[in-house]
C-alpha cells in the first residue's frame, strides 16, 4: 500500500491515522508505504512553520516513477498530493483519497477566502478519485450538499499505550476540564480558556496561537506536546475534555478522553455530534459551559466501556483496505 500525504511527522489528526494504520499492517505482515515531505527537501508553511512544505515535486514525481505503484492513497490535498493526483492521471492509475480537514472553514476563518472558492477546488480534486474517505455521517452529508461524488465514512481507533491503568481520584475543588491537541486559532480555544476562573483547565499540545494564548489567560496550565503513556495518565487526571472547536471533521482526542472515562463536553457541530452520546458519554449543546456543566453528572465507568467497545484502529484499516487492491 502506497499513501501520499502532505503531513506525517506532525502530531496532528492525520498522521495519527496513518502511523496507526501502518502499525497495523505490520502486524499482519502487510508492505506499507508512507511518502512524505520529510523524506525530500521542504520548508516550513507560512503560519504553521510545523507543517513541513515539499519544495522537490519532481523527486516526488521519480519516486512514484520508480515504485509505480497500481493504485495510490492520497491523503492530504496540498503540494503532495497534487503531485499524486497529477501523477495517477498521467499513467492512469486508481487512486483513493481523504477528506480529513474542513480546509474551506479554516480558511475562512483565518483569512477570509469564501467558502465556495476551497470547496469548488476540493470538489475539483477528489473527484476523480475512486472514493473518498470521510470521517463521520455529518461530513458525508455536508460533501454531499457540496457535490462530492463517492464518500465513504471511515471510523478511527485508539491505541492501548493512550489507554491509562491509573485509578481515577476525586477533586472536591474546581471541575479539572482538559483540551488536547493543536494550539492554532481555528480551535477556538478562547471559548473555553474564558472559564479559565470557573474551571481548572489544563491544555496538552503547542502550535501558532500559544504564546497569545498564554499572553490573555494566565490562569489556565499548558503542557506542551505529551504522548504515550504520559499522555494517557493526564487524561486520567482530569474530569472532563472540552472540545471547543466547530470546524474539526472528527476530533481523534475525544474518543482517546472517552477510553480513559472523561465526559467530552462540546458544542452541537459535525465532530462532536458525531462522537459524543449526548447524556451517556458527554453533551454537547450551544452553550460550551452547560455541556462542560451537565458532563460532571455521567458515569466514567460506563463512557469507558462504550468508547472501548466503539472505537478501534483495528476496524479502521479494514474499512482502509477494502478500498485498496494493489
Amino acid at each position: 500500500m502506497i499513501i501520499v500525504t502532505d503531513t506525517f511527522r506532525q502530531t496532528n489528526g492525520v498522521s495519527t491515522t496513518y502511523k496507526n494504520l501502518k502499525s497495523i499492517a505490520k502486524s499482519r505482515n502487510l508492505r506499507f508505504k508512507v511518502i512524505h515531505p520529510s523524506l525530500f527537501n521542504w520548508i516550513p508553511m507560512p503560519l504553521y512553520p510545523e507543517i513541513q512544505l515539499s519544495i522537490q515535486p519532481l523527486r516526488l514525481w521519480r519516486t512514484l516513477n520508480r515504485i509505480n505503484p497500481p493504485q495510490i492513497h492520497i491523503a492530504t490535498e496540498g503540494i503532495m498530493g497534487l503531485v499524486a493526483r497529477t501523477w495517477c492521471k498521467v499513467h492512469r492509475k486508481p487512486f483513493t483519497s481523504s477528506y480529513h480537514t474542513r480546509f474551506p472553514e479554516y480558511l475562512k476563518v483565518m483569512l477570509g477566502i469564501p467558502l465556495c472558492w476551497t470547496y469548488a477546488y476540493l470538489k475539483h480534486f477528489h473527484a476523480p478519485a475512486k472514493t473518498t474517505f470521510v470521517t463521520t455521517e455529518s461530513v458525508y452529508k455536508e460533501l454531499t450538499q457540496h457535490g462530492f461524488k463517492h464518500l465513504t465514512v471511515w471510523t478511527r481507533g485508539v491505541s492501548e499505550q493512550l489507554i491509562s491503568k491509573q485509578v481515577f481520584a476525586p477533586n472536591s475543588q474546581k471541575l479539572r476540564v482538559l483540551n488536547v491537541g493543536r494550539i492554532s486559532k481555528e480551535k477556538n480555544l478562547d471559548e473555553l480558556c474564558a472559564y479559565q476562573d470557573q474551571f481548572e483547565i489544563s491544555i496538552v499540545g503547542d502550535g501558532p496561537y500559544l504564546k497569545e494564548l498564554k499572553e490573555k489567560y494566565k490562569k489556565v496550565t499548558f503542557l506542551g506536546y505529551k504522548f504515550g503513556k504520559e499522555l494517557a495518565d493526564i487524561y486520567a487526571q482530569h474530569d472532563i475534555f472540552a472540545f471547543p472547536s466547530r470546524t474539526d471533521t472528527f476530533g481523534i482526542v475525544m474518543i482517546e478522553a472517552m477510553c480513559n472515562g472523561l465526559p467530552v463536553a462540546g458544542f452541537d457541530v459535525a465532530g462532536p455530534r458525531d462522537v459524543i452520546e449526548n447524556g451517556v458519554t458527554g453533551y454537547y449543546s450551544h452553550n460550551l459551559y452547560l455541556s462542560i456543566t451537565h458532563c460532571q453528572k455521567l458515569d466514567r465507568t460506563k463512557i469507558m466501556q462504550n468508547a472501548r467497545n466503539k472505537w478501534s484502529w483495528s476496524h479502521c484499516f479494514d474499512i482502509f483496505s477494502s478500498h485498496f487492491h494493489a
